[in-house]
């Protein structure tokens, strides 16, 4: 980040995460939400988009706890839902406080009618009862902050839970972390490919290459895919060439896999990046100073294509019909 005036609420949000990172470090979580959740057999993490990213890392925190924990989209939740009881807890994150979002919405009623324990986690301000409240809402439709923001706190949770990898010590070092990726990114050298820019990495780092391709698609309009390094290797690769370019997200590469597919993608002339995160934090929780450097991407690609990376659901995609879709309101 330079020190001139930002010019787009994406670089002032993106700017605003050590700070506020810093602030949830100390920001008091309810005993009430920790009991809840101490108290189910099993744990429903819930979103959609971005959230949904955050209840896959949010699930895989749980699992250094030693719990039974499983994201599943805020929509599945809802039209295809697991077996729940009230033994279960449920994790609903929403960066739009639940009521604003349709299967949000439709998932607070499932739980609630269900006699589950209910945590949401959602902004400053949201109209969602016992809330652990994130960040003010986000002025750009390509969120960011509130995504590390829910991270971090669900590693908080985890912590509590018994997830002694996440511990003060530990979790301290994150904004630090963020600060250093913001000051050098690391992704300098990734230009504009001619076709399709692919993210890819193993465990948590794929869930920061579809959120990182979401990002980019959001905020620059440009066709980013992200998958994990397994399934790329299983012929998502297949059609991919020297029109392209293939980011390789590390850590983690337990195997040697990623290295494996650089390799192959270089011998089929593929251009390849590597973005690593060295700031030696657990693999998960690596993961917010990682999107971090992708979300830069995003902004940069952004900028140098003209659009603006604040709007991003426009035109027919804003339609609001199409938007209450699924809203507990219009199934009544």
């Amino acid at each position: 980040m330079s020190d001139r005036q930002t010019s787009t609420a994406l670089e002032r949000q993106i700017a605003s995460q050590p700070e506020e990172l810093e602030r949830l470090l100390f920001q008091p979580i309810p005993d009430e939400a920790v009991e809840r959740l101490r108290q189910a057999h099993r744990i429903w993490v819930v979103g959609t988009g971005t959230s949904q990213h955050a209840a896959e890392l949010g699930a895989g925190m749980l699992h250094e706890a030693g719990r039974a924990a499983y994201a599943v989209s805020s929509m599945h939740f809802v039209n295809w839902a697991p077996p729940i009881d009230p033994h279960d807890g449920v994790i609903l994150i929403s960066h739009n406080a639940g009521t604003e979002t349709s299967y949000a919405a439709a998932a607070w009623a499932v739980a609630s009618e269900a006699g589950v324990r209910m945590v949401p986690i959602t902004r400053r301000g949201g109209a969602m009862p016992d809330a652990i409240q994130t960040v003010d809402k986000e002025t750009s439709h390509t969120f960011t902050v509130s995504y590390t923001a829910v991270l971090l706190l669900l590693a908080r949770l985890a912590n509590e839970l018994g997830a002694d990898a996440f511990d003060r010590e530990t979790l301290v070092r994150v904004p630090h972390a963020v600060r250093d990726a913001i000051a050098d990114p690391g992704t300098t050298e990734i230009a504009t490919p001619e076709r399709l820019l692919v993210l890819t990495g193993e465990g948590p780092s794929s869930v920061s290459a579809r959120e990182g391709a979401l990002k980019l698609r959001e905020a620059s309009r440009f066709p980013a895919e992200g998958y994990d390094v397994e399934a790329l290797l299983h012929g998502h690769a297949v059609p991919l060439d020297a029109r392209d370019h293939l980011v390789l997200l590390t850590p983690p590469d337990t195997d040697g896999l990623i290295d494996g597919v650089a390799a192959a993608a270089s011998a089929e002339g593929v251009p390849v990046t590597r973005v690593h995160e060295p700031s030696e934090l657990p693999p998960v929780l690596a993961q917010i100073p990682l999107v971090v450097r992708l979300q830069l991407l995003a902004l940069r690609f952004a900028n140098e294509r003209g659009f603006d990376p604040d709007l991003a659901i426009e035109r027919a995609w804003a339609d609001e019909g199409l938007w209450t879709i699924g809203s507990p309101a219009a199934g009544s």
